[in-house]
Parts: structure tokens; C-alpha cells; sequence
């Protein structure tokens, strides 16, 4: 055996034994899994140590076993080295359960290979010893925390929420049972999706949100408990609770986002070396804290009135016992009662493989985080940062929660196919693409979007001291969120694996419409890109890319001679190499445009076989892609064919006709055809009822309709606002989309009157408050529409509460959204100084 490889393992081993002198490693979770690791290392060490002083000949497979356990030894290393106990918990545990299992399966290799060994080997290493010492292995109780996090987040998928007793358990495996403890590690998360997000890794990004969403719904979880164990028989104003402690506040004071905490609470977090605010997410400019005199008058005033006794904050902080996060546990609270919020519904993939060590600098104070999440507690609808009052909207704003569980990009072509592994019957996942050629080719790169649903908004003009036309947007929006239906190819960054399910659970059809009280969780702007899509059913053979286009030209001519096959079999098997060769490059599109293939896929649109017509549709989406296409679609009498598979077909065959009607409404004739072609019904009905793909999908389809103003009414008519008010619901993972939608058809009378009546006017001043960049300037042009058009709707959202998140935003929001909030605000003024003329 080769020695060198040998004496690297074994320096590997001693230093990470090495590591059980620091102090990081001494806290949970990381203690019980360091000593476990320690445990089977402390197995191996003699072996290796007998192998090197009889310096045993070599062997291929032992060598590759041995090299191979090696690797994984360095990569726990480096995983414990770097570990900080603000980093992310969660994340932490999913990477070294995935390393420790190599290393039990590496271990117990090794000793059968050395047991069926023709070398001879020390007396030490006799077939007994070995044979005890992996038995020892076999018999090793193991962790399995990433089998709860699985479960916990499948139970609220499919029973609406996780049971009490699976919370509890992830909460005790973690540590993760108080308010400070899941903040924090909300936090960290965000963090780590920011880096995998500028390192463009978006599938491990989108992985990271499923993590973002079940700490979500335990802190809300955690909240709601506080609640239930009130024993004040008045309910604490949520403004005068800190949102770290979620008791009253005694000692009030301002940092620099404007939010107000408890002193001693604050003054312990960014003690910690946390520079972010917890509500806001923003870094702070300045560690200052400033008396908040206002509250803490407030307070006082209403404890007099209310004959309540201010707690002590020090013995808060002295009690560091962390609370039960299960309302059946009866322990006494640390934390205040407040109003909870509603939990989201995320799906995590079945299994998490290590993604690489995370980063050493996991909160930093380098101003590298963006604006991103804040605390889940109610906004004070009096909160007035003109004045010096800032309260506290106590939510906990994680992030935006996909249930995608790999999106990474392909070069030169958008197409995404199932990696499936047959682990789940769930519609599969999809990727972002990016294409050779063509203006419909233009991608995302990392975050920047092109013709993205939100910022669309934002390039459109205004006239001065008036509310803009949500609908003056670019004509050449040729993306959409690849968070839409269908499936991808992985092709996942070096040193980055994630086996996931195909996609993600339907979500149900109804959510309920929150009250000011409850928190909407601020989300990432939502970008809308194109996807291409192939078959889950399909072999994953691939079908190369030919350079002798030709050869590509000859097997298609083929496959669209099958299509006009009577052959039930030899239809499907031709729509769907056509589907996989569509989304290969554009090359293979325009070969298969070419040799008439688009209007034989329309007439199998109609197909009664539920394969065909999902691979129709498919490979006509797949297809669009081309703008040339697009038109050779539309010109294919393809609309009717795409509402009907939109009315009748199966769930992803829904999906992808709304996608393809999103991908044709991008030229401006087809907005109109497809409008007055009897789409936005049957789209406003997938938009209410579909699966979360298909809302999507839905949505995307919806927004570029809505840019043709005749299409505003009609899908206003067609009872889409309702929908769009459910679906700002972060849980449903639309909000940008919505509000994008929203602001669009804000822009007319029916549309403001359908706002108001199914209650969008108070989640619209919370995305002001807690949204995306985009989503804050797309609801602050649907406000200034609301208030300039209409005195009652103008009362309302200052009944919300809206000034202070508008002066807000006024200050540091995106130069659109500074833009219609200082309208806003000018407009407010004007109206309060006209009714004083008045009087």
C-alpha cells in the first residue's frame, strides 16, 4: 500500500483529534457528532498505524478505499474547523450526517478488504480484530437529524404542518428552542443563500430557502405558543415588544435601521458580532443605540393603565434556558406573547449531500448582506420614524421558500430534464437556461434579470406628481422565473451534489388572507425566466448535439414523419425525442421548425393520450424559446390548442401550456390574440387552483397579458385578484409576481375596486414595509394608484400604518420605488393640508 497516502490519512486523523481542544466544538450539536466521528477514527488509527510499520505492499482497492475515506476525514476537518456557533445549525448537521455515513461505509470497506486480504498483515490486524472493530461501527448509534428535517417539512407539505413531537425533537437535536436561537439562525442561512446566490449555485440556493422555510415555521411555531401561554388578560401591544426577547421592553432604544429593542437584548446580539438588524436584515451603518423616550413613554402609560409590572430585562437574559417550541410542552416561557403568524410549506429533498465547507466569515460586518429578511411580529400601524418612534413588526422575514430542489444553469441551452432516481411522483423541478443566440436567448446571469416580472415596473415613466401605469414596460420581456413547471437536467457545480426529488407539493388551493397582525416574510425578488423543459418519463439518455447538422436534420424528418403516425406508441415516442431535442440548442429548434414540425405538434395538443399532449406541449415550449418560433407557433393557430390542454390537461401539461402562452405573449400581436382568445380564464383558474408550479407558471402568463391594457379588465373579471391577494402569502412563494400583477392592474378603476374588496390594501403596505426591492417599489405603485384615484382607499392605508415604511423606502429603496413613495407621502401632506384649509 502506498505509505505517503497512508501518512497524510493519519495526520488527518491527529488533527482532527487535535480540534477537540477548542472551544467551538464544545457546544451542541457539534459536540455529539465530533465525539461520534472521534469514536470510528479511533478505530482506524491502529490499523493504519500497524499498516505503515509493516509497510504492507499495496492493493487497488484498498488503496482506493483508503484514499477515498481519506477525503472525507479532511472534509470533516475543515467543517469543524470552520465551524462558528453563528453559523447555520441546520445546514451544518445536513453536511456532516452525508460525511459521516461515508466515513462508516469507507471504514467498514476497509476492514473487509483487509479480512479478505492474500497479504499478510500484522498479528494485530487478525481476522478477529477486525471483525470486532467493525461490528463496533455496525453497532454505533447514528443521528439522523436530516431524516427529521425531511420529515418535519413533508409533514407540513402533507398535513398542513409538522406535529408538535417532530418540532420538539428538531428543536432539541439543534438546539434551536428559543427566539434568539432561531433568529440567528435565520440569519446564518440567509447568509449562506446570499453566497450561493453570488457564486450563482442556484440550486444549492434554492436547497437553502427549504431550510430558510422550516425555521420559519418554527419561530412562528414559537410565537404562537408564547401566545397560548398569556397570562396577562390584556394582550401586549406588538409594538412594545422587543423582537428578540418578545417581552415588554423596559429599556427601548433605536439602531441604526430604525427598529426598536430591548437594550440589554440588542446590546447581546451585536455583542455577538452580528451587524444586521434582526427585523430589517440591513447591516447597520453604526453599532449606536439610541433611547427610544416615545415608546418607553407609551409603555409606561399603558402599564399604568393596564396594571401591568415591566419585567426585568437582566433576568431575561439570565434566564438562558430555551424554550419549548411545542405548544404541548407546558415549561415556563423566557419569551413574551405576541400574535403569531402563519407558517410556510416548504418540501425538502429526500437526501443532502455535502455542498462544500461553508465560508469561515458567515456574518460579517463587511455590508455584504442585502436587504433580506426581518422577524415575524406585527408592524405598529403608528410607527412614525419622522418622530422618533420606531416600532416593531416582529416577524421574522426569512427568505423566499422554494420548493425547487435544483435549478443550476445550462450553457447554450435552456432545457431541464429529470434527475429523478424515482424518489418522488412529484411534478420534477426545473433549471435556468441560458441559450446561444437571439434576444429570447438573453438570460439572468446570477441575479440580473431580463424582462424580469418586477422590474419590469420599474422602467416605466411616470408623469410628475402622478401614479405610473404599471403597464409601461419594456415589450421584450422574453424571461420568466424558472421556478415555473416542468423538470431540469442538474448539471450541479463542482464539488456540489444535491439528490433531490423532481419538484415540489401542491400547496392548497385556498390561503387564507392575513390580518395586519400576522407577518408576510419579506422574500428575495422573484425573477421571471424562461425554462425549457424535458420528459420525466423519458430515458436520460442524451440526445448529443451534432455538429453535422445534417445528421440532426435527418432524424428529424423522421421523428415528424411519426408524428403524423396513427400510432398511438410511435406518436408518444416521437414528441418525446422531439421534446428532448428542443431543448438541447437552438440549433435543433430551428431544424425542427423547419422541417414543419410546429404545426403537426399543435394538432397533437388535442391528443387524447395524456403523454403525447404533455410532450406536445412541451416541445412547443421548448421551441419558443426561438423568437421566430414564437411567431411560427402563433401563426400555427396554436392558441385554442394551448387553452384546451390549459382546461383539460394533466397537472404538467397545464403548467407548461401557461408557460408557452407566457413564452408567445412576449410578442406584442400575441398578447392581444391570446387575450381576446379566451386564455385569462382558464389561466386565472390555474392561477387559483393549480399545483405551486402551475400558479406560477400562471402568474408569469398573467403579467405579460396584463401589459396590454385591454387584457386588465379581463383579468380582473375573471376573479385573478382575489388569487393574486392569497398568493402574497410568502408560503406560496409568488409574492414579487403578485404584487407585479397587481400594480399592473392597479392602473384602472376595476382592478383598484377588486384590491380593496378582497383586502390587498394591508398586505400591499407590509410588502412595502418587509418585501424585495422590487416587491417594495411594485406595491408602492400600486398604493399611489389606490390613494390618487380613490379618498376611502387613501384612509385605509393610512389606517395600515403605511407613512412610516414609506418614508422608509423614500430614503433607501430603489430609485423607482424612492420615486413613488416620496409621491405618496407628498400626496398625504397635500390632502392633510387641503382638509385643514377647509376646516
Amino acid at each position: 500500500m502506498e505509505i505517503s497516502l497512508l501518512k497524510v490519512l493519519l495526520n488527518n486523523i491527529s488533527c482532527f483529534f487535535q480540534l477537540s481542544s477548542c472551544d467551538n466544538i464544545n457546544c451542541e450539536p457539534v459536540q455529539k457528532y465530533y465525539q461520534k466521528i472521534e469514536e470510528i477514527l479511533k478505530l482506524l488509527k491502529p490499523v493504519l498505524d500497524a499498516i505503515i510499520d509493516a509497510e504492507i505492499a499495496s492493493e487497488e482497492p484498498l488503496h482506493k478505499a483508503f484514499a477515498g475515506f481519506s477525503q472525507s476525514v479532511d472534509e470533516l476537518r475543515e467543517l469543524f474547523e470552520n465551524w462558528h456557533p453563528l453559523m447555520s445549525k441546520v445546514y451544518f448537521v445536513l453536511q456532516v450526517e452525508s460525511l459521516i455515513s461515508k466515513i462508516r461505509t469507507s471504514g467498514l470497506e476497509i476492514f473487509e478488504l483487509l479480512k479478505s486480504s492474500d497479504r499478510r498483515l500484522p498479528d494485530e490486524l487478525n481476522a478477529a480484530s477486525l471483525e470486532l472493530c467493525a461490528q463496533k461501527i455496525k453497532h454505533m448509534g447514528y443521528e439522523q437529524t436530516s431524516a427529521v428535517i425531511t420529515k418535519a417539512i413533508r409533514d407540513q407539505v402533507e398535513v398542513s404542518e409538522p406535529s408538535s413531537e417532530s418540532l420538539a425533537k428538531f428543536a432539541d437535536c439543534l438546539s434551536l428552542r428559543s427566539n434568539q436561537e432561531l433568529l440567528i439562525e435565520a440569519v446564518a442561512l440567509e447568509k449562506l443563500k446570499e453566497n450561493a446566490e453570488q457564486a450563482e449555485k442556484n440550486g444549492e440556493a434554492e436547497y437553502i430557502d427549504q431550510m430558510i422555510a422550516l425555521v420559519t415555521h418554527m419561530h412562528e411555531r414559537l410565537v404562537l405558543m408564547k401566545q397560548s401561554q398569556s397570562c396577562n388578560p390584556v394582550p401586549i401591544p406588538a409594538d412594545f415588544c422587543c423582537p428578540l426577547s418578545l417581552e415588554l421592553m423596559t429599556d427601548p432604544v433605536i439602531v441604526a435601521s430604525g427598529q426598536t429593542y430591548e437594550r440589554a437584548f440588542i446590546r447581546k446580539w451585536i455583542d455577538l458580532g452580528l451587524t444586521v438588524c434582526p427585523k430589517t436584515r440591513q447591516t447597520l451603518a453604526h453599532t449606536n443605540l439610541i433611547p427610544n423616550y416615545t415608546v418607553k413613554a407609551l409603555i409606561a402609560n399603558w402599564c399604568e393603565s393596564n396594571n401591568v409590572k415591566l419585567p426585568d430585562p437582566m433576568k431575561s437574559m439570565r434566564l438562558n434556558q430555551p424554550s419549548s417550541l411545542t405548544l404541548a410542552d407546558s415549561g415556563a416561557p423566557r419569551d413574551s406573547h405576541i400574535l403569531p403568524s402563519r407558517g410556510n410549506q416548504p418540501m425538502l429533498p429526500d437526501s443532502a449531500r455535502s455542498m462544500g465547507s461553508p465560508g469561515k466569515n458567515l456574518i460579517s460586518s463587511s455590508g455584504i448582506y442585502r436587504e433580506g429578511t426581518s422577524p415575524s411580529h406585527p408592524r405598529s400601524s403608528s410607527e412614525d420614524s419622522s418622530s422618533g418612534v420606531a416600532g416593531n413588526g416582529h416577524g421574522l422575514d426569512i427568505g423566499r421558500i422554494s420548493l425547487r430542489s435544483s435549478e443550476d444553469k445550462l450553457a447554450n441551452s435552456g432545457e431541464r430534464t429529470s434527475d429523478s432516481g424515482g424518489q418522488s411522483p412529484i411534478s420534477p423541478s426545473r433549471k435556468e437556461f441560458s441559450s446561444a443566440s437571439g434576444a429570447d436567448e438573453q438570460l439572468s446571469q446570477g441575479h440580473n434579470r431580463i424582462a424580469s416580472a418586477s422590474s419590469t415596473l420599474s422602467n416605466a415613466n411616470f408623469s410628475e406628481g402622478m401614479p405610473g401605469d404599471g403597464n409601461e414596460v419594456f415589450s421584450h420581456a422574453t424571461a420568466y422565473n424558472s421556478d415555473t413547471s416542468g423538470e431540469v437536467t442538474s448539471e450541479p457545480q463542482a464539488g456540489t451534489t444535491l439528490n433531490t426529488p423532481h419538484g415540489e407539493p401542491e400547496f392548497p388551493p385556498r390561503l387564507e388572507i392575513r390580518s395586519r397582525s400576522q407577518t408576510i416574510w419579506r422574500r428575495p425578488s422573484e425573477r421571471f425566466v424562461p425554462r425549457i423543459i424535458s420528459s420525466p418519463a423519458i430515458d436520460t439518455r442524451a440526445i448529443d448535439t451534432r455538429a453535422d447538422l445534417s445528421g440532426v436534420e435527418t432524424q428529424v424528418k423522421k421523428l415528424v414523419e411519426d408524428l403524423k403516425n396513427t400510432s398511438v406508441d410511435v406518436q408518444r415516442n416521437a414528441t418525446g425525442d422531439l421534446r428532448l431535442l428542443a431543448k438541447h440548442n437552438m440549433d435543433n429548434r430551428i431544424v425542427i421548425a423547419g422541417c414543419g414540425a410546429i404545426s403537426l405538434l399543435v394538432n397533437l395538443l388535442r391528443s387524447t393520450d395524456t403523454k403525447i399532449q404533455e410532450n406536445a406541449v412541451t416541445a412547443l415550449l421548448n421551441l419558443s424559446i426561438n423568437d421566430n418560433n414564437k411567431t411560427a407557433i402563433a401563426n400555427a393557430d396554436a392558441i385554442e390548442p394551448l387553452i384546451h390542454v390549459l382546461e383539460t390537461g394533466s397537472p404538467e401539461a397545464k403548467e407548461n401550456s401557461a408557460a408557452t402562452l407566457f413564452s408567445l405573449s412576449v410578442i406584442e400581436d400575441n398578447k392581444v390574440r391570446i387575450g381576446r382568445s379566451g386564455a385569462i380564464k382558464p389561466l386565472v383558474d390555474l392561477l387559483g387552483n393549480g399545483t405551486p408550479r402551475g400558479k406560477k407558471d400562471a402568474a408569469t402568463a398573467l403579467f405579460n397579458l396584463s401589459i396590454f391594457h385591454e387584457n386588465k379588465a379581463r383579468i380582473v373579471q375573471a376573479g385573478a385578484v382575489k388569487y393574486l391577494v392569497e398568493l402574497m402569502d410568502p408560503a406560496a412563494g409568488m409574492v414579487d409576481k403578485a404584487v407585479a400583477v397587481l400594480a399592473n392592474l392597479a392602473t384602472i378603476p376595476e382592478g383598484r375596486a377588486a384590491i380593496g374588496q378582497e383586502l390587498g390594501i394591508p398586505v400591499l403596505v407590509e410588502v412595502v414595509e418587509l418585501g424585495s426591492a422590487r416587491g417594495k417599489e411594485n406595491a408602492a405603485a400600486a398604493l399611489l394608484q389606490l390613494c390618487t384615484n380613490s379618498s376611502r382607499f387613501c384612509n385605509m392605508v393610512l389606517q395600515e400604518g403605511a407613512v412610516p415604511p414609506l418614508v422608509a423606502l423614500s430614503q433607501s429603496g430603489t430609485p423607482r420605488a424612492k420615486e413613488k413613495a416620496q409621491q405618496l407621502l407628498s400626496y398625504f401632506r397635500n390632502q392633510r393640508h387641503g382638509n385643514a384649509g377647509r376646516g
